[in-house]
């Protein structure tokens, strides 16, 4: 089992970084498990530490409704960011460096302590960040033509790829993330709209799933850590010319252009 878990976790770093997509983990080996993908994507993360890349945060995936029911699944799955994901608000993006990318708005938390499972609540979440902040998570997947399962975007670091982060830091003191308001555009055309409220009711919910979740593999949330806690609507297929910007109101805005 350890040499397979290696070898699915080589394949999928290769195919990450040639661009190369690979049959879904789900349709060649029926038996592997939810906790057989996060030893996957755990090999890859330690993988991407030995070529010098360093985890700046972690993100829930699958917290919304709308985006369990694209891929039929019943609960989140996470995955690791690392310092050469990060993109600066308003810069432009390579969709040659990515296979299949698609885009989700979310509110980005930035830690202010760690916070360490298994018994973390909302309200732990709250009094340990520092701020949020408006994000654009660019999302793709290494599985061929993002026919995933659970356990194949979980093997696959969460789909993730690359992360926007606009560029006002908001305080907790009086600001109601569950109504906090998102509305995301492509191209100045209005694509979708959500709330703070989409991430399992309160996206701080979400991040207390982390950290009691990650308390299963012996990892917690770091201090100084970029936590997010899932979109706030669908994830929106981008492609080579295309403009997206998600606006949070007071919160403010992160926008990222393709090319």
């Amino acid at each position: 089992m350890t040499t397979m878990i290696a070898d699915y976790a080589k394949e999928l770093l290769n195919a990450e970084e040639t661009r190369k997509e690979v049959s879904p983990l789900t349709e060649r080996d029926p038996s592997l498990t939810v906790k057989d993908a996060y030893q996957i994507q755990l090999e890859t993360v330690k993988l991407k530490n030995e070529q010098g890349k360093t985890v700046i945060g972690k993100k829930v995936g699958l917290t919304s409704v709308a985006m369990q029911k694209m891929l039929n699944v019943d609960e989140p799955d996470y995955g690791h960011l690392f310092d050469d994901m990060q993109v600066e608000n308003g810069s432009t993006v390579d969709t040659a460096e990515m296979i299949a990318p698609k885009v989700e708005a979310e509110i980005g938390f930035m830690l202010s302590e760690d916070l360490v499972g298994p018994n973390v609540t909302y309200l732990d979440v709250l009094m340990a960040t520092k701020y949020v902040v408006p994000t654009l998570e660019i999302i793709d997947s290494r599985i061929e033509d993002w026919r995933i399962k659970l356990i194949d975007t979980v093997a696959d670091n969460g789909s993730s790829a690359k992360v926007v982060l606009g560029d006002r830091q908001t305080g907790l003191e009086n600001t109601d993330l569950r109504a906090a308001g998102m509305a995301l555009y492509k191209n100045d055309e209005l694509i979708a709209t959500g709330s703070g409220a989409a991430a399992l009711g309160h996206p701080a919910e979400a991040i207390a799933w982390l950290a009691n979740k990650l308390h299963e593999f012996g990892i917690t949330l770091k201090k100084g850590e970029l936590i997010l806690p899932g979109a706030l609507s669908a994830a929106m297929a981008v492609e080579a010319g295309d403009t997206v910007k998600a606006d949070f109101g007071p919160l403010g805005s992160a926008s990222v252009t393709f090319k």
